[in-house]
């Protein structure tokens, strides 16, 4: 899947809150500072602490170091790059895919700080906690920038929703959200973090505001049926295609696991609507519990995507594509009303991307946790060594460490990976070896390539010699920040 560039252009005035040079908001977290640089384009930094408390002192170091200097204005409007060594922020906005990324590295912070607390250290939770709290918040609110409302014509309804657009306007709620203006796995990831917050925080308007967006993404799942009268299946990447990716499918089995735990044994009614299987025509509805519901389309969705884009190499393709008799939406009326029709979709393509087999990594863990059903540890086992073996390459950039791909969007592509390992951890213990292959690289380029509170997009390699070629996207920060707070975390459960 190929990401498009988000366009729009503006700015507005600079937050005093969260703009902080690089010196104080390193010495927030006690570091010993070796003043002046140890090479041109480094400084170091010294702790004695150990590896779980700086891996989570680390991560909260780049995340206050990117929200000072990719966010402008109480808005919290977020540029997409910045270069620490000419100090120049761009322009253009981040999408809110990026803008996410912000909320996943807050939210993962938060996690460790508990977990810090849970294993007898309360200093940094004390210290910290009640900080993060309020910018999960302000990031919340201001997400609304990204926010609008239309109307869609789905596969068994018509009706108005109000979602996430790919880009930010001016105005909270005005967003351009029709056709392919919005997709349905940008909000899956937000849907993700915001159970993550209701989880860490116990406030509601995050679950409601979830599971709001979770009926919308189902809405978009293709309820067809086949000559035999089975579902089609699969979420097409947004209401304005008709392919099929790994994205806009795997994101959604874990947030729809942790949804039934919430429920499990609660009376909460659903309304499931789906075509009837008899006739493949008409439109029916049933009213579910809510936990039964939420399981239910999480081992669906997770089956459909092993049975298509599971590839020969045990990792996951792209997309499904293939469209017949095109990749045009097509339409069709029953009973004179209009629903979307089903499209013909034959061939799984597109490239392996890390985070696809990282999605199916972490959904298959947790439908492993609650069901117990042996197939998904089998599943989880082997898509664990064989994505490491696919994505992982030794050598090829520093003797004696794994390089993962940083074209592209793959440092965050690779971070969701990280995640599934430690979700399968517990599971399969081989896991561990992986996780050390990212605790390995995120400290070699901290060590070696830290740069006013900036890491380079290839750990490894290091910056461009070439000053302005050195861009940092604030997604990236956010995700090495996220891995660090994983790695807190792997280290305190060691």
């Amino acid at each position: 899947m190929k990401r498009k560039s988000n366009k729009l252009r503006g700015g507005l005035g600079v937050c005093s809150v969260f703009i902080a040079t690089v010196a104080t908001v390193i010495g927030v977290y006690g570091f010993t500072i070796i003043s002046g640089p140890v090479s041109d384009d480094t400084f170091s930094v010294i702790t004695q602490e150990d590896l779980a408390t700086r891996n989570l002192n680390r991560a909260m170091q780049l995340v206050d170091q990117t929200i000072g200097s990719h966010f402008k204005g109480e808005e919290m409007e977020m540029g997409r790059f910045y270069n620490p060594f000419t100090k120049v922020r761009s322009s253009e906005r981040a999408s809110v895919w990026m803008y996410g990324a912000s909320i996943e590295a807050v939210n993962t912070i938060l996690k460790s700080l508990k977990a810090q607390k849970e294993k007898g250290n309360s200093v940094l939770y004390d210290k910290h906690y009640s900080r993060y709290i309020m910018i999960l918040s302000q990031l919340y609110d201001n997400a609304a920038y990204y926010l609008g409302t239309f109307d869609l014509v789905s596969f068994t309804q018509t009706k108005e929703w109000t979602v996430y657009a790919v880009d930010r306007v001016n105005e909270k709620g005005k967003a351009n959200v029709t056709g392919v203006l919005n997709v349905y796995d940008d909000q899956m990831w937000l849907i993700r973090e915001f159970i993550e917050a209701y989880k860490l925080t116990g406030q509601k308007s995050y679950l409601a505001h979830a599971e709001y967006l979770t009926a919308y993404v189902l809405d978009g799942w293709d309820s067809g049926r086949d000559a035999a009268g089975n579902e089609l299946g699969g979420i097409p990447w947004g209401p304005g295609y008709v392919t099929k990716h790994a994205c806009s499918n795997g994101p959604m089995i874990s947030p729809l696991v942790w949804l039934h735990e919430l429920y499990k044994g609660k009376p909460d009614k659903i309304e499931h609507r789906y075509i009837d299987a008899k006739d493949k025509k008409t439109r029916k509805a049933k009213s579910e519990k809510k936990s039964d519901y939420y399981l239910s389309f999480a081992q669906k969705i997770y089956d459909w995507q092993k049975q298509h884009l599971l590839t020969a190499q045990g990792v996951y393709a792209d997309m499904m594509g293939g469209c017949k008799p095109d990749c045009n939406i097509r339409y069709e009326t029953v009973n004179g009303v209009k629903y979307r029709a089903s499209t013909e979709l034959t061939d799984p393509v597109g490239t392996a991307y890390s985070y696809n087999s990282g999605t199916m990594l972490s959904g298959g863990a947790d439908l492993y946790r609650v069901t117990k059903n042996k197939a998904y540890l089998a599943d989880i086992s082997k898509l664990s060594d064989n994505s490491f073996q696919h994505f992982a390459k030794l050598g090829t950039i520093v003797p004696d460490q794994y390089t993962f791909t940083s074209r592209g969007f793959n440092n965050w592509f690779n971070g969701v990976l990280m995640r599934g390992y430690m979700d399968v951890l517990p599971l399969h213990k081989g896991t561990a070896t992986y996780l050390g292959a990212f605790q390995k690289n995120l400290d070699y380029g901290y060590d070696k390539h830290l740069y006013q509170g900036y890491l380079p997009t290839n750990l490894l390699a290091g910056w461009d010699k070439d000053q302005n070629k050195n861009n940092v996207e604030a997604m990236f920060m956010f995700a090495y920040a996220a891995q660090y707070a994983v790695l807190s975390q792997f280290e305190l459960e060691k």
